[in-house]
């Protein structure tokens, strides 16, 4: 028989194991999110000035008599997102009705899988406006189980048609209905996809281009154009859903514009044994593009270019890599195919690309400044455990919401302390590079709505604070926001009434 020494030992040891678990069990428990909103996240919702990564507050650091954001979660003076929205009484230029459906995408040249299409194909139609246009889209959700939403990837809507579940919508669900309307403000290539489960509805298919054409054609318009949309379907890869190359009819001498749409989760190299030009990055044009010769353009996950390809003279075609394993033929549709080029090593920089030309605003002078360091540690997320994201040494979510007011000229670092590259994409906004690693840019203004951020890279990036409402930033390798890697901008004022994992359903990553 133990003796009373014994007995007490084990008791005591007893006690520390259930104190252990009981401790642990409470541990994991706070970490489960259950339902919630946008505005409680992070640490600067109610007001206050917590320190965020080296000194800056999630309310930026500000010059003097700049106004504060009140970042309070949902006054009753709050402006709802829903208002946030196009004139009601305006008639639409272009409606569209797109069905979404859980579906068996067929892929043309491959084999078929179990994903998603809109109005019955995938990548779904392509829809076209034209600057100044009110476009007005009705999303039908025919078959989606998890609901599905529509978001304008790279066009700056008003908030209300933005697409994101749980912040300006509820997702559709399966019998329902949705109205986007916004103005097609600035000309370009840009793409739609489902922000609702993203990470999955996106993969499988949930996703088309949308063009919006000139008032009037630009200088560096070329006559003749073509939709490069790149995407990989159960390991296939597809240049506008077909595991085939594309050939464009065009006369020697012509000027072909391609607009390479990356819906992937990877970086996509673009390049040609002959010359060809930038026209645009992420819908803005570049400003005096040179020839690119012996170098690769690299385009972000969720990002888009437009090159400049001229079909050549005598028997041969041109042929534009786009993606790696498709190209765009280019010429006389009875001319011979050249052979495929080795992709080049050489990148080209962006930064010091065409000819500079002064900014509508001045960066110098921001109100707000903020960092947005990205790094990674073992936790807990919901529950589960991992090696996830942290945003300025948080973890979700516990992220910053950069509190911003109208008119604010907002100057961010974005630094990538891990080992992947993260595309990081920012809704309702373009943004123009300033710097990368300290090296100012010295091309024409570098405007993207996508930017890679290597390991190691530095960036200082700036937009202004001109389009009301709350605001996803986050990397759109759509798996790493899933883990974390996902912040919001908010204006002062502004509230949703929308949560997420409530009754309604809604996951937007």
């Amino acid at each position: 028989m133990p003796s009373r020494r014994e007995l007490l030992r084990r008791a005591a040891i007893g006690v520390a194991v259930t104190t252990a678990l009981g401790a642990g069990a409470l541990a994991w428990s706070s970490t489960l999110l259950g339902e919630y909103s946008v505005m409680t996240m992070g640490v600067g919702h109610s007001g206050d000035t917590h320190a965020g990564y080296d000194g800056h507050a999630e309310h930026g650091t500000s010059r003097p008599g700049a106004s504060a954001a009140s970042g309070t979660a949902g006054d009753a003076s709050d402006v709802d997102v829903t208002s946030l929205a196009a004139d009601p009484d305006r008639p639409a230029d272009v409606r569209v009705e797109l069905v979404a459906r859980q579906d068996t995408v067929e892929v043309s040249g491959g084999h078929p899988i179990e994903g998603y299409t809109v109005n019955g194909m995938s990548p779904g139609p392509e829809l076209r406006a034209r600057q100044g246009d009110l476009v007005e889209v009705a999303l039908v959700n025919e078959s989606v189980a998890d609901g599905a939403t529509l978001h304008w990837h790279g066009i700056d809507v008003p908030n209300a048609a933005d697409g994101v579940a749980g912040i300006t919508q509820d997702a559709v669900p399966v019998g329902g209905r949705h109205v986007y309307r916004f103005e097609a403000t600035d000309a370009g290539t840009y793409w739609y996809h489902s922000h609702q489960v993203s990470h999955e509805q996106v993969e499988g298919g949930l996703l088309g281009a949308i063009i919006i054409e000139p008032a009037s054609p630009a200088d560096t318009a070329a006559g003749l154009e073509a939709t490069a949309l790149l995407h990989v379907y159960g390991g296939q890869h597809t240049l506008n859903g077909r595991v085939a190359d594309e050939r464009v009819d065009a006369s020697p001498g012509e000027t072909v514009r391609v607009r390479v749409i990356n819906t992937d989760q990877g970086t996509a190299a673009v390049w040609s044994a002959a010359p060809f030009r930038v026209l645009a990055t992420d819908g803005h044009e570049v400003n005096e593009p040179t020839d690119v010769d012996g170098q690769r353009l690299l385009i972000p996950a969720g990002g888009r270019a437009d090159v400049a390809v001229q079909a050549p003279p005598g028997g041969e075609a041109a042929r534009l890599h786009v993606g790696g394993a498709r190209s765009i033929l280019i010429g006389d549709p009875e001319a011979s195919v050249p052979p495929a080029a080795r992709q080049p090593s050489e990148t080209l920089d962006l930064l010091a690309y065409g000819t500079q030309t002064p900014l509508s605003f001045d960066p110098a002078t921001p109100e707000r400044s903020f960092d947005y360091v990205i790094a990674r540690r073992f936790g807990l997320i919901d529950g589960r455990p991992g090696n996830f994201w942290t945003i300025n040494g948080r973890m979700f979510p516990d992220v910053p919401m950069f509190h911003v007011s109208e008119g604010d000229v907002v100057v961010m670092r974005i630094v990538n302390d891990s080992g992947d590259v993260h595309p990081m994409h920012l809704h309702g906004h373009h943004i123009v590079v300033l710097s990368r690693d300290g090296v100012a840019a010295s091309g024409s203004p570098w405007w993207v709505d996508s930017l890679d951020v290597h390991p190691g890279e530095s960036y200082e990036i700036a937009f202004v604070a001109d389009n009301p409402g709350i605001w996803s930033d986050h990397c759109h390798t759509l798996g790493h926001a899933v883990d974390g890697l996902v912040a919001h901008v908010m204006y002062e004022g502004v509230s949703t009434p929308f949560t997420i994992n409530g009754a309604a359903g809604n996951r937007p990553e």
